[in-house]
């Protein structure tokens, strides 16, 4: 097993740190319904002031086969190498506070020694929070807010902001990993699941993104620019709305999601919106909806749930 010290390189130039920062911490690999936590790192990482503290080593970390760098072709010969980039950075946010960011690909092997290694990040910085953001399909409304299940060391932000609590097993993720070890030394941490609307969850969603920060914000305290997310989500919203108004069938499924969304929520005693999924549609008949949605639209429509 690698050392925790031998997975990264520290940027010569870094800035200082200053201590008890919120780590921040946005991993896309296994899955990412809506396109959540991707948008959100390239929100971060384009639209964020920051500064690189650490580089993750790909070769130590990163299968190539499974994720292939980009390579460009420029007319007769080889310009650019472009791999996966996974790197903890200081940051700004929109008010000019700091914290810490961990961003990039989810690691493909030495999940142990890579956990072992942000918590000893951690700990040399003493940050204050931890926070992560994943997202998942599930048979919930586009026209609904979003709803997190929220698991960690905090139980004022699970209490209020954890839509849906289940007694599960799942397949497990590097942040899944890091929140354990996180709690395991004591540390404040929470996590926060995005439950995407299924039929939705293949796009590039950008509601899901505006989730993800403004679950962070709740977290953290962190003020963050969404406008352009803003504005990319009405007019995503506009062609799903179109889309849905000219297929009953699909009209149909949201029209029984909301009801049935909105049956629960009114017998339910949580301030934010809760989510039932005893008696929804399955995922696969779901998935039959849109296939049969997608099979009977022309070619050259198709939008943004295709």
């Amino acid at each position: 097993m690698p050392s925790p010290e031998s997975l990264y390189r520290r940027e010569p130039a870094a800035p200082p740190v200053p201590e008890g920062l919120p780590l921040v911490i946005a991993l896309n690999g296994f899955t990412d319904a809506g396109g959540a936590v991707s948008q959100v790192i390239d929100y971060l990482r384009e639209d964020v002031d920051s500064y690189l503290l650490a580089t993750f080593l790909n070769d130590e970390l990163l299968d190539y086969r499974a994720r292939r760098p980009i390579i460009t072709f420029d007319g007769d010969r080889l310009t650019d190498f472009s791999p996966a980039r996974l790197e903890l950075s200081l940051a700004r946010d929109a008010a000019g506070r700091s914290f810490l960011l961990l961003a990039g690909y989810e690691p493909d092997f030495a999940w142990e020694s890579f956990a072992e290694a942000v918590i000893d990040l951690a700990d040399e910085f003493s940050v204050s929070t931890v926070t992560w953001v994943h997202a998942i399909p599930m048979p919930v409304p586009h026209t609904r807010p979003i709803g997190t299940t929220v698991s960690g060391t905090r139980p004022d932000i699970t209490e209020a902001h954890s839509v849906w609590r289940p007694h599960t097993q799942v397949p497990g993720t590097a942040v899944h990993l890091l929140e354990y070890r996180f709690a395991e030394v004591g540390a404040s941490v929470a996590g926060f699941v995005l439950l995407v609307p299924h039929y939705l969850g293949d796009t590039e969603y950008p509601a899901a993104a505006l989730a993800a920060l403004d679950s962070i914000a709740v977290a953290t305290g962190l003020e963050f620019d969404g406008d352009d997310l803003r504005r990319l989500n009405r007019e995503f919203l506009d062609k799903v709305a179109e889309q849905v108004e000219g297929n009953e069938e699909l009209s149909q499924m949201v029209q029984t999601l909301e009801e049935r969304y909105d049956d629960y929520m009114a017998g339910s005693t949580h301030a934010t919106p809760i989510i039932h999924t005893g008696d929804l549609p399955s995922a696969d008949e779901l998935a039959a909806e849109l296939e049969r949605f997608l099979a009977n639209r022309p070619g050259d429509e198709r939008g943004p749930i295709a």
